[in-house]
């Protein structure tokens, strides 16, 4: 096997777990590996701290994956680490949830693989060329633990771009999904898109704080910033809200949410679709005149790196200070952030900002978190990119 030695003093965190290695780290590679190969890394003093995959394409030169020299990574390795990883979210699972994140790369000990379960069929993303070279043996188990009827390749990021691949999607294992899948969460039925739906088709990781948030709105007006396909709205719905709108920037995101409202046969007249720029028609709600009880935030990531913080920390701060402007006094505020590079207390400074600007007093009412299907690693912090504030106008 390949050897890589660290400079010295670059051992330490590799030996806090941290599973990745930028190439600047790098003292030396010991013969010439492919990318995707599986390589030993050393100490300076040519101690064993790690076994991982190399790629000389990446900026993270090593994405580790195990500690112990005698736990080589091979197929047993493999598939003991996915076992795991699904036995794990084997309670999440019920006659009222049939969608969670199966795997969640890093968090799991798998960088580079992210599954999504849902329903009879599984969403799949490879991001790395790792994982790449291992996915005979990964969608093997997933297929064998799971009895999923199709797993469908969601890999077109631009994360692979990094490792030097290119993007992919299609079938990977069984049956193509059809153009709807039919999953449950939480006792509420949505349509999942997972072909060309965002992402990896839905957002499960919002699965709590769709529920946290609902608990607040029976008999208010609401307005669902960000819907795509209507996780916040129908939890709304379910919890008897008077009125719920929804706006999109995406035209198959609003068609996904009218069928989702009927497939939950919820009353229609109860809700407003919108398919436009938040922003826009932030705005334009503010020109109008127009005041909800209940306004929720659910931006894509703005900050997909710390290079880009100031920019995102901007139009975060824009985004919540006029959905603020349509609040009365007693009125509700759920804004979330999706973007890693942003940490809860910088969220926070972020949302005290919004408020000076827009003239209004707020409190926290609850802090909320990414769901245990999306687990942190304690010596991988980057992991928790998911935060929110609940908030109330006083």
């Amino acid at each position: 096997m390949v050897s890589i030695i660290l400079k010295r003093g670059k051992e330490k965190a590799v030996l806090q777990r941290h599973p990745w290695v930028f190439s600047g780290a790098l003292q030396q590679v010991n013969g010439k590996p492919e990318n995707g190969q599986l390589v030993s890394v050393l100490a300076f003093d040519k101690q064993f701290l790690a076994y991982g995959h190399y790629n000389a394409q990446s900026r993270v030169a090593i994405r580790l994956l195990e500690w112990d020299e005698a736990h080589t990574p091979n197929e047993a390795w493999w598939r003991k680490r996915i076992q795991s990883a699904i036995a794990n979210r084997s309670h999440i699972l019920t006659p009222k949830t049939n969608t969670c994140r199966l795997v969640y790369s890093e968090s799991d000990y798998l960088p580079g693989l992210i599954v999504d379960k849902y329903a009879d069929y599984l969403s799949v993303q490879i991001l790395t060329t790792g994982i790449e070279r291992n996915k005979t043996i990964i969608i093997n188990e997933l297929q064998k633990l799971t009895g999923a009827k199709g797993i469908y390749d969601k890999s077109d990021l631009t994360a692979r771009a990094h490792d030097g691949l290119e993007a992919s999607s299609g079938i990977l294992w069984g049956e193509f999904p059809p153009e709807y899948v039919e999953v449950m969460e939480n006792g509420i039925k949505y349509h999942i898109n997972i072909a060309e739906g965002q992402k990896s088709g839905f957002y499960c990781d919002q699965r709590h704080n769709r529920n946290n948030v609902a608990a607040y709105l029976k008999g208010k007006t609401v307005l669902d910033c960000f819907s795509y396909s209507g996780g916040f709205s129908l939890n709304a719905l379910a919890a008897g809200a008077a009125q719920v709108t929804a706006v999109d920037s995406s035209a198959l995101a609003i068609e996904t949410l009218q069928k989702n409202i009927v497939l939950n046969a919820f009353d229609v007249t109860k809700t407003k679709t919108i398919h436009s720029d938040v922003n826009k028609q932030l705005r334009l709600f503010k020109e109008q005149e127009v005041v909800f009880d209940a306004i929720i935030l659910d931006p894509p990531k703005y900050a997909p790196s710390r290079s880009a913080l100031d920019k995102a920390a901007r139009a975060y701060k824009d985004l919540n200070r006029m959905a603020m402007q349509l609040l009365p006094t007693g009125g509700l505020l759920a804004t979330f952030s999706c973007s890693g590079a942003v940490d809860m207390e910088t969220f926070k400074q972020i949302i005290a900002w919004a408020a000076l600007d827009a003239g209004k007093e707020i409190q926290i009412i609850q802090q909320l978190h990414q769901p245990e299907d999306h687990p942190v690693r304690v010596s991988f912090t980057e992991g928790e990119y998911l935060k929110g504030l609940l908030l109330r106008i006083v």
